[in-house]
């Protein structure tokens, strides 16, 4: 689907008026219309407006898609852990002893240092907006952006300052070095509630134009921010929040309620967005910007402005390029094979394709996911399509792509394997006793540690050996073009592919997760009704995304009656992994619910040696405190301020 979304223009100067003690510099910033000079007068006119607003969607790009972002949403869960070749910003993140986190190595600066510049931006928009003749349902978007970023803010660093300079919820003009940060309840109370309500209350409920805001946008993060803020008052592992302040935990069933009411309202009510038919169309490349997507971070390869001016030929490993994929795709490039003719030849080689794309293995999933017991088990993957539709599992032979004229490759048991058929599988665990690992020679590839099976061409590994040299890449996040013309493309580039922020899916799992925690239902949406919605859709199947074949496959009853009849938050975490793994939404759900150190605190993976296939079992060192990421050292040398504020302003976990 090629939907031309909105044309980004940022007026570069209107964005240095944030919180001065960022350190945040405008000169990479997008500006579509060159101009001599700006300063806040531009803010009372029309134009202005318009062009702080588009600033708003464009900062998307900088939070999504930016690998070193992800990384501390994913890295140190369940879900992912550092790989072979990463360096201390994925092994400080997975706080298992291979790297410290701290205020320097935390990448939380990547969030804190555009923060705080968009929300000035929006608080300018909504103070001068009324004056410069802008309409409600306008400025409502320009609340939803505040609102936005500070619910980023406030989930992952505690209690932010609400005042840049110019008061709470002020629009800023005179830098400042001196900050006070204001409690969660503040930030929520205060700011991120207030803003939403406005924002469901104004918003269109169409977009004005496509990807911009709308009333059910707004009710998913305000449902998403009432649940979050339901957790955090009822705080039931005893997690420190910081700056401290106290909670009235009986207060957290009123919130719970919003939640899932606000959620349902959407469901029942869901124009304009809709559930796709089959998992794999929620994130088909060819199908970007369908109607389950709520909010993307965009790009666009025919764009010119798309990958923030920067193109698409080699990546920079920059924000605003949507590089994320990279950090998840292992170095396949490292399988080798005997050529027909002889020759040593690489024959899954880059490609920019879905499937493969840019490997820069950073980022490792975990094998106890794949294995019993975990969210992808093996009777998880008989019935549901989100296991083919999340991962690459078969690796396709594209020599023939890249200009070989070979007719085939050796494959396993020294057989044919031939342009665009499977050289590499992944299998179940259930099948690893048939699996030979021993056999060798010939094959090209003992020094990667492949297995054979009998009768088959392709080599294996069965999923209870992933390691952090290997391991299934996350397709869904994978990248497209259209200009390959029958070759490989250029697969070392940003992707220019929109980044999905939000999806319409998310309503189900956040009104179960609030029904589970005793928020009275409506009608038939119960917990179990809520999920089983998604559960049918997964059970169905029309494509085959790694055999790359039509099919026609129904498991939604078989889907739906493994549902227990008693769903707990354990089994809503499986789902929301199952719904949303590798996005960066994980740490979150972990944070929210207290159950990080519950869920992720010990796992299983092999080693980084080519032919580690031995399961060892880590360790995580996760403290109360770590359920805030640390202020960014570069914010605390910014402030002028004694040096005993300058420590009280740190997170408590960081301090030393």
């Amino acid at each position: 689907m090629k939907t031309k979304s909105i044309k980004y223009i940022i007026a570069a100067g209107l964005l240095c008026c944030g919180l001065s003690t960022t350190l945040s510099s405008c000169s990479d910033v997008l500006d579509e219309q060159p101009r001599s000079q700006f300063d806040p007068t531009f803010f009372t006119t029309k134009t202005g407006i318009e062009g702080g607003l588009t600033a708003l969607y464009a900062h998307l790009r900088y939070l999504y898609g930016e690998g070193y972002l992800l990384n501390m949403y994913e890295t140190g869960t369940d879900e992912y852990t550092y790989a072979q070749s990463a360096d201390d910003n994925f092994k400080s993140a997975d706080l298992s002893g291979a790297g410290v986190l701290n205020a320097s190595t935390s990448r939380g600066d990547r969030l804190w240092n555009r923060a705080f510049t968009y929300i000035n931006t929006a608080s300018g928009v909504i103070e001068n907006g009324e004056n410069a003749g802008i309409d409600a349902s306008l400025l409502a978007e320009a609340y939803f952006f505040r609102a936005f970023d500070y619910f980023l803010l406030v989930q992952t660093f505690g209690g932010v300052p609400l005042d840049l300079g110019a008061g709470p919820l002020k629009f800023n003009t005179s830098p400042v070095r001196v900050s006070e940060r204001n409690t969660v309840a503040d930030v929520y109370t205060k700011c991120i509630f207030p803003d939403l309500e406005k924002a469901v209350a104004d918003l269109p409920v169409s977009p004005r134009l496509p990807g911009t805001a709308t009333k059910n946008l707004a009710r998913l993060y305000l449902s998403k921010a009432y649940l979050t803020y339901a957790w955090w008052l009822e705080n039931p592992k005893n997690i420190p929040t910081y700056p401290e302040c106290t909670r009235n935990s009986a207060e957290a069933a009123t919130y719970f309620q919003k939640a899932y009411n606000t959620a349902i309202e959407a469901i029942n009510n869901p124009t304009p967005y809709a559930l796709q038919p089959t998992f794999y169309d929620v994130n088909l490349a060819q199908n970007d910007r369908n109607s389950e997507i709520m909010l993307v971070a965009d790009h666009d390869e025919n764009e010119k402005y798309g990958n923030g001016g920067s193109g698409y030929g080699w990546g920079s490993g920059n924000a605003p390029e949507n590089f994320a994929y990279w950090m998840e795709t292992w170095n396949y490039t490292e399988l080798k094979a005997k050529a027909a003719s002889g020759a040593d030849i690489n024959p899954v080689q880059r490609e920019a394709v879905q499937a493969l794309g840019r490997p820069w293995t950073r980022m490792a999933a975990i094998a106890d996911n794949f294995m019993e017991g975990g969210a992808w088990n093996d009777a998880v993957k008989t019935i549901d399509s989100r296991y083919d539709a999340t991962f690459t599992l078969r690796y396709h032979t594209n020599f023939a792509k890249a200009g070989s004229a070979e007719e085939y490759v050796l494959g396993a048991n020294g057989m044919k394997i031939y342009p665009n058929d499977v050289f590499f599988s992944w299998v179940p665990e259930s099948e690893d006793s048939k699996i030979d690992y021993t056999v060798t020679e010939g094959n090209g590839n003992g020094n990667l540690g492949l297995g054979v099976m009998e009768g088959r061409p392709d080599f294996v590994v069965a999923v209870n050996h992933i390691s952090r040299k290997k391991y299934p890449i996350n397709w869904k996040i994978g990248m497209y073009r259209t200009d390959n013309n029958g070759g490989l493309g250029s697969p070392n580039g940003g992707s220019p592919r929109p980044w999905s922020i939000a999806k319409f899916s998310e309503f189900y799992l956040i009104a179960a997760e609030a029904a589970v925690k005793g928020a009275a239902v409506s009608g038939s949406w119960t917990a179990r009704e809520l999920v089983n919605v998604l559960r049918a859709r997964a059970g169905k199947q029309t494509f085959n995304q790694n055999d790359n074949v039509a099919v026609n496959i129904d498991n939604s009853k078989a889907m739906t009656d493994a549902t227990p009849g008693e769903i707990t938050i354990d089994f809503i975490l499986d789902e929301r992994m199952r719904e949303f793994w590798g996005e960066g939404y994980r740490w979150f759900d972990l944070v929210r619910t207290q159950t990080w150190n519950e869920k992720a605190g010990k796992y299983r993976i092999a080693g980084s040696g080519y032919t580690d296939k031995d399961l060892e079992t880590v360790t995580r060192t996760i403290n109360p405190g770590h359920y805030l990421r640390p202020i960014p050292q570069t914010q605390i040398d910014g402030l002028i301020m004694e040096d005993a504020a300058k420590k009280a302003y740190q997170n408590p976990e960081y301090q030393n």
